[in-house]
């Protein structure tokens, strides 16, 4: 067993990821759901470290050796690229491995919302794309980007661990620098971006104090930053950010997060009747009340916000699952199960 071969089956299937651990056969993940490979039996110890060290160079085997886990990605020739991490389970190697498509979806192609486009026209601020992990942020910020570099003369720098989506330079020139190859860490990579004159910054995801307050530093000095953030909501986002911080600094951050966010996009991949699956998202948009509430610490109070604020272009995620509901693309039953408010979603979908 080859891991070339593995890699084709999963480019071939169309899965979104590929499973390698003892005890079972490879694994595809395809439209969310888990299938083993047909054909192939459970793999041993010996297998699974044979495929996962067939994935790596000897500095990064030596990586992983020490630190019994290791980010990183590749490029399977012209086909696509995979983001893995390989790890130990009960002392055995193990690895998750992630397609990334070559070509980057445009926002059509992803069924996101039309607003998306707006924010491909901003020349500051701050856009959070959130969600659970597997649910497509990476991909719609990618192509919000790849917008942007199709239409503007812009130095886009991206800091990522490790890089996923390959950008070329069309109208727009764009940076990528990778932990560990390109630089040794999120504070050093994100300080020096400044003097690298980006105009568009995109950090793979915030991780912590330091990586969220250098992001909204960034977009005060008058860039453009898109981020990442595993979180159900656009309210829960605004209080993961700032409760990250201690208390004596909390109201120093509303008032950098109030001046500085744009708007979040929260977004789930919804299983359709039709098979694949559909994005569902929830939008906040930055207006005034949204930036009042938020310097005031009253997020309790987003939520009806957005609800009250569809002509601006918000929604709540139970909005957009109740349209999919009644366009006949989702089952109601699945829709519930995405749901973060399913008694909001029933009231949404009851026929009148």
């Amino acid at each position: 067993m080859e891991i070339k071969k593995l890699l084709e089956i999963t480019v071939n299937k169309g899965a979104s990821d590929l499973h390698l651990i003892t005890k079972a056969p490879p694994m595809l993940r395809i439209h969310g759901a888990l299938f083993p490979i047909t054909g192939l039996e459970a793999l041993s110890e010996e297998q699974a470290e044979k495929l996962v060290f067939d994935l790596v160079n000897e500095e990064q085997k030596e990586i992983l050796l020490v630190n019994k886990e290791l980010d990183f990605s590749f490029a399977f020739g012209e086909q696509a690229r995979f983001r893995v991490n390989a790890y130990y389970q009960k002392g055995a190697l193990a690895a998750a491995l992630r397609l990334i498509p070559m070509k980057i979806p445009t926002i059509e192609e992803l069924n996101l919302p039309e607003i998306c486009h707006a924010f491909t026209k901003l020349k500051q601020g701050f856009i959070l794309v959130v969600g659970p992990t597997g649910h497509g942020k990476s991909t719609s910020l990618a192509s919000i980007i790849e917008e942007i570099n199709q239409n503007r003369a812009e130095h886009i720098v991206t800091i990522e661990d490790p890089i996923e989506y390959v950008f070329r330079h069309n109208k727009s020139i764009i940076s990528q620098r990778e932990l560990k190859g390109d630089t040794h860490s999120w504070p050093i990579a994100l300080r020096s971006c400044l003097r690298e004159d980006p105009n568009v910054v995109m950090i793979g995801e915030m991780r912590d104090l330091e990586t969220m307050a250098m992001s909204l530093t960034i977009a005060e000095t008058g860039h453009l930053v898109f981020s990442t953030l595993h979180t159900n909501s656009a309210a829960q986002s605004i209080d993961r950010i700032i409760d990250v911080f201690p208390e004596h600094q909390q109201g120093q951050i509303r008032m950098q997060l109030s001046a500085t966010i744009e708007a979040i996009v929260s977004q789930r991949l919804i299983p359709c009747l039709e098979g694949g699956r559909i994005p569902a998202t929830e939008i906040l948009v930055a207006t005034p009340a949204i930036r009042t509430v938020i310097r005031e610490g009253k997020t309790h109070m987003i939520d009806n916000i957005i609800q009250t604020s569809v002509e601006m272009g918000m929604r709540m995620l139970e909005m957009d699952l109740a349209r999919l509901v009644k366009e006949g693309k989702i089952s109601l039953d699945v829709a519930q199960m995405y749901a973060f408010r399913p008694e909001e979603l029933m009231k949404m979908t009851r026929k009148r």
